[in-house]
Formats: structure tokens, sequence, C-alpha cells
């Protein structure tokens, strides 16, 4: 019978939370909405040690944390969320911590991708994004099916960012970009009758075609799929990007609460939103002369 009560609460206590949220939220979509929020999820392990929870808890207690927050964001009306997951350099971490957040990670991109998750419940996309093959083939078959499973949903974009770093994204694409030229002007050059380059480069109009631009590797970064973020959070206090949308964040604004990932909370949301509209005409200004 306490069980049935607990839950009949629950339900009243969600009800009347998600009431809340729709006023609040009714009130700041008067003003300027960001299209696209990412978020560092900074603080997992310190919360644990603060909770004095076994190894694992804080990022479960940050998973909890991540579905709260995406439910909030898509309640606002945000488009594009993204999250830095795992970063390259943390596969410097000890082995078995490695080994443990792989495992813990494929527990929670299988139970993303059930039928009844929050994901398929408010059709939203999922992308993974970064140097996938440094995952272990577990996660990263994982993370494919997840990528599969939710191509049908559009109605926002969750992007997770593992093995990733923005100089490890940066290279990837000028690679890309460089590949792609190559290609172009090895076909100029064989419908050229097998002319050489030289002959190629002055038989070509523009040259400057054969050039390697901003358009051309912002093309070929993992990010593609997004616009340029509008803000970043990153929790715990710290005031740094770790390596983290450098490309992609000249002229986003950046918000570090002192809170840790897992206690990040509604407030904090509305506090940055409040921000960003605040300098929204700023910040709009500031991108135009970009």
């Amino acid at each position: 019978m306490e069980g049935v009560n607990g839950k009949k609460v629950g339900h009243l206590f969600e009800n009347i939370s998600s009431f809340v949220r729709q006023c609040i939220f009714s009130v700041l979509s008067v003003g300027p909405v960001p299209s696209h929020i990412a978020f560092i999820m900074d603080g997992n392990r310190r919360y644990s040690k603060k909770q004095n929870l076994i190894d694992g808890n804080g990022h479960r207690a940050g998973f909890s944390a991540l579905i709260n927050m995406l439910k909030y964001c898509y309640e606002l009306g945000v488009k594009y969320i993204t999250v830095y997951a795992f970063s390259i350099d943390n596969f410097k971490r000890r082995p078995e911590e490695v080994v443990s957040l792989m495992k813990l990670m494929q527990e929670k991109i299988d139970e993303l991708t059930k039928e009844e998750s929050i994901v398929n419940r408010l059709g939203i996309r999922i992308y993974f994004q970064g140097n996938l093959k440094l995952l272990s083939d577990h996660v990263r078959s994982a993370a494919e099916r997840a990528m599969v499973k939710t191509s049908g949903n559009s109605k926002a974009v969750l992007s997770i960012c593992v093995a990733y770093t923005s100089t490890d994204e940066i290279v990837h694409a000028v690679q890309e970009s460089c590949e792609e030229k190559w290609d172009e002007i090895r076909k100029l050059d064989a419908n050229n009758d097998g002319g050489n380059l030289i002959r190629l480069e002055e038989n070509v109009k523009d040259k400057d075609e054969h050039q390697i631009g901003v358009t051309n590797v912002d093309r070929h970064m993992y990010m593609s799929v997004c616009p340029d973020p509008d803000i970043i959070i990153r929790t715990s206090g710290a005031a740094r990007l770790s390596n983290f949308l450098l490309w992609q964040s000249a002229h986003c604004l950046l918000y570090s609460p002192a809170a840790l990932w897992p206690e990040i909370g509604l407030r904090h949301l509305i506090w940055v939103i409040l921000d960003f509209q605040r300098n929204y005409l700023y910040l709009k200004e500031k991108k135009k002369q970009s």
C-alpha cells in the first residue's frame, strides 16, 4: 500500500514540476531561445567522493542529470544538445577506470535506445562524434546501433562527443579536405587529356577553387551536423574548454556554475538562458562581423 501511495505522490510531484516548468519556459520563450547548447559534464568523480559513493555511481548520477537536462532543453525548444562525454585524453586514466567507464557507457547507450526511453518518446536523434575507432568494439557497436535506431527521429538532436578532442576533429577535417581537393584535381587532370598539374593550373580560370578554405574544413568537421553552439556550459566552476568545440565556439556564451555535473538543475539552465537573452544582440552582432 505504501508503494502505491509513493507512486501517486511521485506522479503528483512530477505533474506539478512539469506545470511549473511550462510556465517558466513560456515566459522565457518570449525572448530568443538558443538553438544549440553544449555541456562539458565535469565533476562526476568529485561528486562521487563528496557523497562517499562507490566507484561508478557518480557517473550514474551524472547520467540522470543528463536525462533531466535533455528533457528541460527539449521543453524549452532547444533543437541541438551536445555533451562532452569522454575525451581522448581520458584514455590516459587508470586502465581499470577506463574499462569501467566503457562498460557503463555501453550500458547507458543501450538504455537510451530502448523503445520507452526519453530519446524515443521525445523524438531525439543521437549522433556520436569523435574518433570512434578508439572505442572498444562493444561500445562502438552500441554507438552505431543507437545512431541507426534513432535515425528516424527528427524533433531534436543529441550529439555525444566520445573519444573526442577538438584538435583531433580539426586535424581530421583538414585531412579530409585535402583528400577531397586532391580527388578533384586528379579528376580534372584526367579530363584534361592526362595533362600535368602545371598545365591544369594554367587552364583553370579560378585558381582559388583549388585552395582549402574555412568552408571546406567546416564541412568535414565531426560536428558539421549541428550549427555552432550558442552556449557552452561547463559545470564544477572550471573556466576552460578542455579541447572541446574550439573551432565552433568563437562567438558563443560561456557559463561555468560551481555545481558539479550531477548537481546541475533547472535553476542553472534558467540563469544561463536569461544571460543569453541579455547578451543576445551583442552576440548576434559579433557573429555578423565574423
